[in-house]
């Protein structure tokens, strides 16, 4: 298997400091952020490009267009920045995420804003990486769901989806779709009282022993049906973000992972 990581891994570094630290991890591939930390926000697309060449990485993609699924309003207008945005810095995809916050999303409306963003992506190159969200507010919480809304607005080769380890434990998924999935992204949940219907995404910590969301089998189960892409690290957890030496934690972690397979 080979590791990408995601900003969020370590929010307070500079982002030259993050391809660095990238780097020296081993990996070549990660995922910049347009809210922790902002660098879509933040940097001219440029910059973010020519950091990116001097250190040798690789953008996976822009995390993220939210709430994708409701398309309305100022919605369409972010959707062509992002993408603009992802051209120029020299993104491959971008994260698609649902609305989740409890509120009903009709699935004729999920393929019609499939449908909108279509053009939007092809016309620049990009990939979507459609992201089922496992909460029990998502308006969209499963991989299936997705697939069908992608075939139904003719996206296959412009989508592609995002298994998230935590959402796709949260979501009680037991499907995994390798042919369909454009990237992973893991993280995991050590803390023993809270129940998975109240796992947040405060609770998401770097993979290790204690880890209850079953990561190291869904990448095997992953590995074992041909999937090859990147596993990309994504913790949220403030505890992580405050770490002094977020390197030697993600070592740790990356060590960890490849002693269980």
């Amino acid at each position: 298997m080979r590791f990408a990581i995601n900003h969020i891994s370590a929010p307070k570094l500079a982002l030259s400091e993050f391809f660095e630290m990238t780097k020296a991890l081993g990996a070549t591939e990660v995922e910049i952020r347009n809210d922790l930390p902002d660098v879509m926000g933040t940097m001219p697309a440029s910059e973010v490009k020519a950091a990116a060449e001097a250190a040798g990485v690789t953008i996976l993609s822009i995390n993220a267009l939210y709430p994708f699924n409701v398309w309305s309003g100022e919605l369409a207008a972010r959707a062509v920045a992002m993408a603009d945005y992802a051209a120029a810095c020299g993104a491959k995809a971008l994260v698609m995420c649902p609305l989740n916050d409890g509120t009903e999303v009709s699935y004729d409306d999920l393929v019609a804003a499939l449908e909108a963003m279509k053009p939007i992506l092809t016309e620049r190159g990009l990939t979507g990486l459609v992201e089922p969200l496992g909460f029990p507010i998502s308006s969209m919480r499963k991989k299936e769901t997705a697939i069908q809304a992608i075939k139904d607005a003719g996206g296959e080769g412009v989508y592609k989806l995002m298994h998230d380890t935590f959402h796709h434990h949260l979501a009680g998924e037991t499907e995994f779709y390798p042919e369909w999935t454009g990237l992973v992204h893991i993280s995991g949940v050590v803390d023993p009282a809270v129940d998975v219907a109240d796992m947040l995404d405060a609770h998401r910590v770097l993979v290790d022993a204690g880890d209850r969301l079953e990561n190291i089998s869904q990448i095997k189960s992953l590995l074992a049906a041909g999937y090859d892409g990147p596993f990309s690290f994504e913790p949220f957890a403030a505890e992580v973000h405050e770490l002094a030496d977020p390197r030697a934690a993600l070592a740790e972690s990356i060590a960890y992972i490849e002693n269980q397979l």
